[in-house]
């Protein structure tokens, strides 16, 4: 059993003028496959390092199971970690790659023999243990650095962007030896990535984090369905969130641009300002192509309340299962949709109707970036 949980943590670099990490609290409980993503520089890889000892936090702790973690030294601390690159020895075989950390701690050569087999099985290597790293595709060295960090029985694993070495086909083959093995161990396993869809595939929980700061923690349906702020909801997805910037007043008009809209019906009363505020208007793209992308008569009665306008089309990507239509709004915003109808880019048609179902509107402060609806529930 193994429950983490990070509390007030803060990292600085001596000379720096800010904190690399700014307040981090995180619990993560026992067996979960916790994902950390973000943008370049957000401070996600240097978090795992300060979990596993490979940086010294300044200020906060790190606790495993109610016990102080941070100031346990790194070799005590039954962490395994496996990073980007593989730092596989090329003059030793796959078994004694996988061996070397077991014949450090001394321990019997049927203990190691055991370990090493049992870790190559888990893994697909058996029949590989007596090549060397250069005999071997990308993917089967990153599963060798997997096995070195399986046969440690460790508590935890740290991973830090272990499969973007590897081609878009073996990414997904790998991720899935991942997966199997982590619900094999059963253990707490902290992975970092830069790829949103990796982690949304991957994770129970996901932590999105932006300048080291946290922006939200949580599975990825509420990452995707419930996000805290703007960034989150253009973070998250692809392609991202639509955005249409303007005004709201008090009668519930949204202007942007040119356009003016009634979103009385769409939107709740209590979002409503006393006078107006600049907001930002949110809609995933398949969320209108799940109601309508057709020409379509302004006025048109359904049970449901929509929020509907008309944009141009500049571009049709058809991708099989679906097509991405990329339009142009009056007010010279770009947005795009996804349709399973085939819009064809060389078609004449150049005005569609979008409708978007008023329960998949995100609506969220011009000047904070926070979800209204979520400040509105707090």
């Amino acid at each position: 059993m193994s429950k983490v949980q990070i509390e007030h943590l803060y990292k600085r670099y001596e000379n720096a003028d800010e904190d690399t990490l700014k307040d981090i609290n995180l619990a993560i409980d026992n067996e979960e496959f916790i994902s950390i993503i973000g943008p370049s520089g957000c401070g996600k890889s240097t978090l795992l390092r300060c979990f596993a000892g490979l940086e010294k936090i300044t200020r906060g702790k790190i606790l495993i199971d109610g016990k102080r973690f941070d100031n346990i030294p790194p070799q005590k601390r039954r962490i395994a970690m496996v990073f980007q690159d593989y730092a596989l020895y090329p003059h030793m075989t796959v078994y004694n790659n996988i061996a070397f950390n077991l014949k450090l701690s001394k321990l019997s050569k049927e203990t190691i023999d055991t370990k090493v087999k049992e870790a190559a099985a888990r893994l697909g290597l058996s029949d590989f243990l007596k090549r060397k790293p250069a005999q071997l595709s990308g993917g089967q060295r990153q599963r060798v650095a997997l096995g070195r960090a399986l046969v440690r029985d460790p508590k935890i694993f740290l991973m830090d962007e272990p499969l973007s070495n590897l081609d878009a086909k073996l990414r997904v083959s790998t991720r899935q030896d991942i997966i199997v093995m982590h619900q094999q161990l059963k253990t707490v396993t902290i992975y970092v990535t830069h790829d949103q869809a990796e982690a949304m595939a991957m994770s129970d929980k996901i932590l999105l984090m932006r300048d080291g700061v946290v922006q939200q923690y949580g599975s990825p349906n509420q990452l995707y369905d419930q996000p805290r702020n703007l960034f989150v909801a253009r973070f998250i997805g692809s392609p991202s969130m639509n955005i249409l910037r303007g005004t709201l007043d008090s009668k519930g008009i949204f202007s942007t641009g040119s356009q003016r809209y009634n979103l009385n019906g769409i939107i709740d009363q209590a979002l409503l300002p006393d006078n107006s505020r600049k907001i930002v208007l949110g809609f995933r793209p398949e969320k209108a192509a799940q109601v309508a992308v057709s020409k379509r008569l302004p006025g048109k009665q359904t049970k449901d309340k929509y929020f509907s306008f008309e944009a141009e089309k500049t571009l049709a990507e058809y991708m099989g299962s679906h097509t991405l239509v990329y339009l142009k709004t009056d007010g010279g915003t770009n947005i795009v949709v996804e349709t399973v109808e085939k819009i064809a880019d060389e078609s004449n048609v150049k005005k569609l109707w979008i409708d978007v179902k008023a329960q998949d509107i995100y609506f969220f402060d011009e000047q904070t970036g926070l979800n209204l609806r979520d400040v509105a529930e707090r």
